[in-house]
């Protein structure tokens, strides 16, 4: 998925760089999604809570250039551009659509863009914990290294909208914060069946809501949608990518063996298959995943 010509980039949109801030608490499912991902990455979980919760951290915070950020050719080109335009067309899709279908107005999350390490509401996080979202303060966090080992570490095939299905995974959990949800893997943090499962086949549904509208839809202040078209290739990148972060591949690339009791975000066909529920229904209420009886097959689909 490219962008349409003359799209202008608002590099105001996100920020970036940040310090290591204070030591906090972990809120919301923030530290779980980032625990998780650490976990994806091969990190020491007790190095991640350290840096989570304010412990030593040796990492040095980054700034990134979003300078060169100016129209759809720079997104087209650019990694961080690419993440801020992104951010502008779901911000119009979610903007329209999650006051219509569920009568919540839709509240932009930030969008920080950093490298090294980073203060947040969550605590304090590295670049080794992958993208994450902190609902403590309501922000999206992206390295942009993160794309390239999505295709170098863990075999997705790369492709625009690979890495825009990433930025749109995260705002999905922002979307479940705002309809109160994002508490509910807490209570049940592992597992085929877990929560915390539901919780991000959900964010992964909500990821394919967006793909439905983004070339539907209007880009804010404007009359024309920021993206082109999907093509069937776009939407096998995004398909690759979701797969490709499907707990049962990253445990057999990892220990040579499936353990679905330590699953947390769910295998990858489950993940494609609510990418796909999002996608072709375009509806908040297919991605139920909290009422589905089977997971890997949802009622959308059948």
């Amino acid at each position: 998925m490219t962008f349409n010509e003359g799209m202008d980039i608002d590099p105001e949109r996100v920020s970036t760089g940040g310090g290591m801030g204070p030591k906090m608490v972990l809120g919301g499912g923030g530290g779980l999604i980032v625990l998780v991902l650490a976990l994806l990455f091969g990190v020491n979980p007790g190095d991640v809570v350290g840096n989570l919760t304010g412990g030593e951290n040796k990492g040095q915070s980054g700034a990134v250039d979003v300078s060169v950020c100016k129209t759809n050719s720079d997104a087209n080109r650019y990694a961080q551009c690419r993440v801020v335009l992104t951010a502008q067309s779901l911000d119009g899709v979610w903007g329209g659509q999650l006051p219509q279908q569920t009568s919540r107005r839709y509240i932009r999350p930030e969008v920080k863009l950093f490298t090294g390490a980073i203060g947040t509401g969550c605590g304090n996080a590295t670049s080794a914990v992958g993208p994450f979202y902190c609902p403590a303060d309501r922000t999206t966090y992206f390295d942009t290294a993160f794309f390239q080992e999505l295709r170098d570490k863990f075999g997705a095939s790369g492709g625009p909208l690979a890495e825009e299905y990433v930025v749109a995974h995260e705002f999905g959990h922002h979307i479940q914060n705002l309809l109160g949800d994002s508490g509910r893997a807490q209570r049940d943090p592992k597992g085929p069946e877990s929560g915390s499962v539901r919780l991000e086949l959900q964010a992964d549904c909500y990821a394919g809501i967006w793909a439905s509208y983004a070339a539907k839809t209007p880009a804010p202040g404007g009359s024309q949608p920021l993206l082109k078209p999907l093509t069937d290739k776009d939407i096998q990148d995004a398909l690759s990518a979701a797969a490709a972060v499907g707990d049962d591949r990253i445990q057999k690339k990892a220990t040579g063996r499936v353990n679905p009791e330590g699953w947390t975000h769910g295998s990858s066909a489950e993940r494609q298959q609510w990418f796909l529920a999002g996608y072709r229904t375009g509806q908040v209420r297919a991605c139920d995943t909290f009422n589905a009886a089977d997971l890997n097959n949802p009622p959308a689909l059948r």
